[in-house]
């Protein structure tokens, strides 16, 4: 299948794939912030479209356990175009949550 044949199906008004929303809220926040990518950690569908938490390197550190990571909430419509994100929490790489 070509791109653009997927590109028109993913933008046809139906809700895209997890896979994609998960690929979507990654890459387009990262060229947003200008940041490294991380991790998506969680995902799911919401009424007006996707919302996922994000993480990126925000500052590099040297050892890279000390690295600047963030975590934002970023909301998609459904076909996985940035709506909107907010910065959840800063943290060091290396740091574990206590959940």
């Amino acid at each position: 299948m070509s791109t653009e044949k997927k590109n028109d199906e993913e933008h046809d008004g139906k809700r895209v794939s997890v896979p994609t929303a998960m690929r979507q809220a990654s890459a387009q926040l990262t060229e947003l912030l200008q940041c490294e990518p991380g991790s998506v950690s969680s995902v799911k569908a919401t009424e007006s479209g996707w919302s996922a938490d994000v993480e990126v390197v925000e500052l590099e550190r040297v050892p890279d356990t000390m690295s600047v990571m963030a975590s934002y909430r970023v909301e998609l419509d459904p076909q996985g175009t940035l709506m909107s994100y907010e910065r959840l929490r800063r943290y060091a790489r290396g740091q574990i949550d206590r959940r």
